[in-house]
């Protein structure tokens, strides 16, 4: 066992204290913010996430996992203290270093003699250096181990990860943070900082450019007539491929691609080199938000000027709450511009987000399809396949479907008066 303290309750390091207490760790996780503290001490968790309720709940009943406000009491006796702090993005890409940097020198004066400091967050190459020096501790090693969490499967990513990767000029440093993980039974990628800083953003920046690419793939299926459901299959058997990240859609967002595929475009600039290739993975994205919406345009019968749009799904993904560059917020924002009215329902988002004022939020799918023109899929919760279409068409004034997810069982519709839309199809 060993004792941990996680600076930062957000995703990253909730997700992260809960699993280091499941591993069997004790650990402290700190927040600024009083009431979110107060809401984990009651059980009340500021994200949604699979599994993470229960786990935290295991964790402070057997006494491993606390949460405080008081950062002097949480790394008075940690062996190892992990930054999970956010890195939001600059006005030129780049990731915003200011909050880890409060966080180190926050810590400096607290931290025990032989301490080992974490970058669990997102960070730039060369950001273990930026904390070496905001500390001002040659008696703590500082190391980079940055995550791989998927939103709505990060504790099982946590506990069955693919690899670990940690990064460090200090080996017994690395070794320490490696055995953290041992009960996980994953490979250890033991490396310098610079490099596994440098996985992290090569990463999610591969995953980003192939979900771009299986969307501009599907561009193409619509123009030739072939079908994306089958091109996904045939390539995905070859090994060199794969399945995954290969399923066409509104586009990628969330907390982390769009994000990093920009600090990585800024990290190749800084470096000299132009990374023509992410650009358009990024251009790409970006044009798949207007297809969308061009494709329900269409549906309106060429204007979205005083139509009624219902919008299945708000959050950037399924089993998430997570709305942050969600790529369905975008679509909703440009119909809203173009004139429609919009109804949304998505079994997370009780009210109306910021920015997002003018929507109805609905309290079921029917709900947002009454007198609607045009029904959007956006968001791939599962509840959606079943949900009959005779039943939305009784409630619905027009009769079309634009599914963004290539969700819905696209026969049923069609048979049930539906004129049914997908992506690649």
């Amino acid at each position: 066992m060993s004792n941990i303290a996680v600076i930062g309750t957000g995703y990253v390091g909730l997700s992260s204290g809960a699993c280091f207490a499941k591993l069997g760790h004790k650990v402290v996780c700190v927040d600024v913010v009083q009431v979110k503290i107060d809401n984990l001490n009651k059980g009340i968790l500021p994200i949604v996430e699979t599994g993470l309720e229960a786990l935290v709940a295991e964790g402070v009943e057997a006494g491993l996992l606390t949460f405080t406000t008081d950062v002097v009491s949480a790394v008075e006796d940690a062996e190892v203290v992990f930054l999970c702090v956010p890195t939001p993005e600059d006005a030129d890409g780049s990731a915003d270093l200011s909050y880890i940097q409060t966080a180190a020198r926050t810590l400096a004066p607290l931290l025990l003699s032989g301490a080992v400091v974490v970058n669990k967050s997102t960070v730039p190459v060369g950001s273990t250096k930026v904390v070496e020096r905001e500390l001002k501790r040659p008696d703590v090693a500082v190391v980079s181990n940055p995550e791989f969490l998927r939103e709505g499967s990060a504790i099982h990513d946590f506990l069955n990860p693919d690899r670990v990767v940690v990064g460090s000029d200090n080996q017994e440093a690395a070794v320490r943070v490696a055995a953290l993980y041992e009960k996980v039974g994953a490979p250890v990628v033991v490396t310098d900082p610079a490099s596994a800083e440098t996985i992290k953003y090569a990463a999610n920046a591969f995953l980003a450019t192939k979900i771009s690419y299986i969307n501009a793939v599907a561009a193409i299926c619509e123009g030739v007539g072939a079908d994306i459901n089958d091109v996904v299959l045939g390539l995905g058997y070859d090994k060199r491929i794969g399945h995954e990240f290969l399923r066409p859609g509104p586009g990628w967002g969330g907390s982390c691609f769009p994000k990093d595929t920009k600090a990585m475009v800024k990290i190749a600039e800084d470096a000299g080199y132009d990374f023509g290739l992410l650009k358009g993975v990024i251009t790409v994205n970006d044009q798949q938000y207007g297809r969308i919406v061009d494709k329900i345009r269409a549906a309106a019968g060429g204007s979205l000027k005083g139509k009624k749009i219902a919008s299945w799904g708000l959050t950037f993904k399924a089993l998430t709450d997570d709305l942050r560059d969600s790529p369905a917020v975008e679509i909703v924002t440009r119909l809203l511009a173009d004139g429609a009215q919009v109804a949304v329902y998505d079994p997370t988002v009780s009210a109306a987000p910021k920015g997002l004022d003018a929507i109805t939020v609905s309290l079921s799918p029917l709900d947002a399809c009454v007198e609607a023109d045009v029904l959007a899929v956006l968001t791939e919760w599962d509840e959606f396949r079943w949900i009959s279409p005779v039943d939305t068409a009784a409630v619905m004034n027009g009769r079309q479907v634009v599914d963004a997810r290539n969700l819905l069982d696209r026969s049923e519709w069609r048979r049930s008066g539906f004129e049914y839309q997908g992506i690649g199809r």
